[in-house]
């Protein structure tokens, strides 16, 4: 049977035919060259069969990573390790406030907020020059789970009600000028539709195309903890309880690693790994 011939199972539960070249592309976006990602496609494509789940794919093409390069195989495991940062959400906030801090905002995570109406939670607040930015994340702990319309008009009933009273504040020295909606999955296409018409600002998995989560992640090198295929479920649990959220932040906070008795040798090789992930000598 050609490879054309087989259909693969998504998590949405679509059934959808298999394409080596984007599992290809998906290898070399996280840093394979291509004799290693047609390496892996190869091994892949044997082990083919009707009705494979994508997450099967993803499975096996990451052991096969993992063996040959740990470093390459943490970033293309960056969707499944954005899953690992719940299941409160909160981690996810203070990461989605760490990329946008990179955009030159200053940013406060879960502020109380007075609206014209009642108080709000706020997951982000994010400042530049005179305006403030209202950021609300959704945040989902598994695949197949995306952002219906109900979302944003939630969210944008809530901006309003923040923006009203904020901005007509004699104290306050910035105005609200902006409302988001942060999620780790995707949006539907009426989700899209609405929020764009009111004006919210939209960021998913791959939503701006070009500039959705992923693309930031890979271009400020942001990779959440949990990419790291060296650390324990435990120790990745022990550094998000004291905010180290972000790879990089470990290689400044490695005194952590000596907390969690992590041994001389293997400290060195989870440092070594996320400098790999991060670009840093």
């Amino acid at each position: 049977m050609e490879n054309h011939d087989i259909y693969i199972k998504k998590s949405s539960g679509d059934r959808v035919k298999f394409s080596i070249e984007k599992l290809k592309q998906s290898l070399i976006n996280s840093g394979a060259d291509n004799a290693l990602a047609d390496s892996i496609t190869k091994n892949v494509r044997d082990e083919l069969f009707q009705g494979i789940s994508t997450k099967e794919i993803y499975n096996r093409a990451f052991a096969l990573l993992k063996s040959k390069k740990s470093h390459i195989a943490s970033k293309y495991k960056l969707k499944k390790a954005i899953y690992e940062l719940g299941p409160t959400g909160f981690p996810f906030e203070r990461y989605v406030a760490a990329i946008i801090a990179t955009s030159g905002y200053k940013t406060k995570v879960g502020d109380i907020i007075n609206g014209h109406c009642v108080k709000h939670e706020i997951d982000i607040l994010a400042t530049k020059a005179n305006e403030t930015h209202v950021i609300e994340c959704k945040f989902h702990s598994e695949a197949g789970l995306n952002c219906n319309v109900k979302i944003p008009l939630y969210i944008y009933s809530r901006f309003k009600d923040v923006q009203l009273k904020w901005n007509n504040s004699l104290k306050l020295k910035t105005k609200v000028t902006q409302g988001w909606v942060v999620t780790n999955t995707r949006f539907t296409e009426d989700a899209k539709t609405y929020g764009n018409c009111v004006g919210l600002h939209l960021l998913s998995w791959d939503y701006p195309i070009n500039d959705g989560l992923k693309q930031r992640i890979d271009k400020y090198k942001l990779y959440p903890i949990t990419t790291s295929t060296l650390l324990t479920n435990r120790e990745k649990q022990f550094l998000l309880n004291r905010e180290v959220v972000l790879c990089k932040d470990l290689i400044n906070d490695a005194f952590y690693l000596d907390h969690l008795g992590v041994s001389k040798n293997r400290k060195t090789r989870i440092l070594n790994e996320i400098k790999l992930m991060c670009n840093k000598n």
